[in-house]
């Protein structure tokens, strides 16, 4: 009976731990194409996009080639993160693409300038949650307020960066999750309620914003690192709490 005990052993092994090399690895795809002005911050966004993915154990891939955007392809990621990519960045067929990825149950992730593309796809405006109006020159000091359920929730936290006022209010259809304080910096247009981040569930998918992102430095800032993590792990379903 000896010789058998091992191959018996060996394949039970094998069984048990087949589950865990079966499992696919959620991936994400980072979108930076710019047809209209291109952030300089774009590679660091990037970069630091990678490493928040990477520790969360998913595979990324980044690029700006918008022909990765076929069904068969999308179908391959968990999640898409837009980072700061501005103007027509996709045709119709990627489009449509985007949105089956979407009503399948997929994540997306808007960074910055997200908000500053795309603006004759009504789908995709709503899918971000606002579109870019304007901004005040330069960069603005003000303070984060985190908000949860329409509660101001924690410490709030200083930030240097570009300031968007949105087009619409954004609070209506999502969650806002984090709103900037007007008194604090000159050129705010959005009033006592200026959400700059925000989250929702999408047409049978998931989709979280951020309005941060145009200084290269605000991403070695350990409050931006944690909110964008929190975007990601949203996106892929891996927490509710965006």
């Amino acid at each position: 009976m000896t010789p058998l005990r091992f191959p018996a052993l060996l394949l039970a092994g094998l069984l048990a731990t087949a589950p865990l090399a079966a499992a696919a690895q959620d991936r994400v795809l980072v979108f930076s194409k710019t047809a209209k002005f291109r952030h300089e911050s774009i590679p660091v966004a990037v970069a630091t996009l990678q490493r928040l993915a990477a520790a969360e154990g998913m595979a990324v891939d980044a690029t700006e080639d918008a022909d990765v955007f076929t069904a068969a392809n999308l179908a391959r990621y968990r999640v898409v993160v837009f980072a700061s990519t501005t103007g027509d960045v996709l045709n119709e067929a990627q489009q449509a693409a985007m949105e089956g990825f979407v009503r399948g149950g997929g994540g997306f992730v808007g960074v910055h300038a997200a908000a500053d593309t795309e603006y004759d796809w009504p789908w995709y405006g709503r899918l971000v949650g606002a579109y870019f109006k304007n901004h005040p020159p330069g960069l603005q000091s003000t303070h984060v307020q985190p908000e949860h359920d329409g509660q101001p929730v924690g410490a709030r936290w200083p930030i240097t960066d570009e300031l968007y006022n949105y087009r619409a209010n954004p609070r209506p259809q999502v969650r806002v999750i984090a709103t900037v304080d007007e008194r604090e910096y000159e050129g705010g247009q959005m009033g006592d309620d200026h959400p700059i981040a925000w989250c929702h569930a999408f047409d049978g998918g998931r989709s979280w914003y951020t309005g941060w992102g145009h200084e290269a430095a605000v991403y070695a800032d350990a409050n931006v690192v944690a909110h964008l993590l929190g975007g990601l792990r949203y996106a892929a379903g891996r927490s509710d709490d965006c």
